[in-house]
C-alpha cells in the first residue's frame, strides 16, 4: 500500500468528518448541467460519498469507487449504494458514463501519469460525457502531510491534457476551500469528450 493509501486508510474517519458536509454547489451545477437528467455518473474518488449522495438525491444513477476500503465502507453507509474499492489504474469500463466527477482525487496522481488515467477516463465516457476535477492551485509536485499531492495551475494542467486524444477542456474556474479552517484555492477544470 503506498503512503497516500495507507493515511486514508489510517485517517479516513477524520477525513470524513471533515469533508462530508463541505457545500460545493457551484461546482455541482457546472458539471451537472452539461449530464442528462438520469444520466450515468461515476464519482471517481469518492472520499465520505457526499457528492455521490448529492447526485443520488437528484435523480442520477451513480457509480462510486475510492482507493481506501475504510474510506469505502464509511461513504457507502453515508450515501446508501456500494463504493467499489478499487485502483484508479484499474479502471477499465467503455462508454459507460455520461459524467465522471474527480473532485480532490486527480492530485493524488503524478503529473506524468496523469494522460494515463485521463486516456482511461476518456474511454469510460459515453459520447459528449464529460470529466470535472479539481486540485490545489500551484505547481508543486510531492509529498505532503502525508500523502502525495500534484499541485496544478492553467498551464500545467494544459501541458497534461495535450497528450490525451479525445478531451477538450470546455471550463476552467477558481474556488476558494469552503471549509473556513482551510487557505487552499482550488483548480477547477471541466474536460468534454469530443
Amino acid at each position: 500500500m503506498n503512503e497516500t493509501k495507507e493515511y486514508y486508510q489510517n485517517n479516513a474517519q477524520a477525513f470524513f468528518d471533515d469533508t462530508v458536509n463541505a457545500d460545493i454547489s457551484e461546482q455541482y451545477d457546472r458539471f451537472l448541467r452539461n449530464i442528462p437528467n438520469g444520466g450515468k455518473i461515476l464519482d471517481f474518488g469518492c472520499g465520505s460519498g457526499r457528492d455521490a449522495k448529492v447526485f443520488l438525491q437528484k435523480g442520477y444513477c451513480v457509480n462510486a469507487i475510492d482507493g481506501s476500503s475504510e474510506l469505502c465502507r464509511l461513504a457507502s453507509d453515508y450515501c446508501g449504494i456500494p463504493v467499489k474499492c478499487m485502483d484508479f489504474y484499474d479502471l477499465s469500463d467503455i462508454e459507460k458514463y455520461d459524467g465522471i466527477w474527480a473532485c480532490a482525487s486527480l492530485l493524488h496522481i503524478p503529473k506524468n501519469e496523469m494522460p494515463i488515467i485521463l486516456s482511461k477516463m476518456e474511454k469510460a465516457l459515453t459520447h459528449n460525457g464529460v470529466i470535472y476535477a479539481s486540485f490545489k492551485l500551484g505547481d508543486f509536485e510531492g509529498n505532503r502531510n502525508g500523502r502525495f499531492f500534484s499541485d496544478v495551475n492553467p498551464v500545467i494542467f494544459e501541458e497534461m491534457i495535450s497528450d490525451v486524444i479525445g478531451l477538450v477542456k470546455v471550463d476552467e474556474w477558481f474556488t476558494e476551500d469552503v471549509r473556513p479552517e482551510k487557505k487552499t484555492t482550488w483548480y477547477n477544470a471541466i474536460l468534454k469528450k469530443s
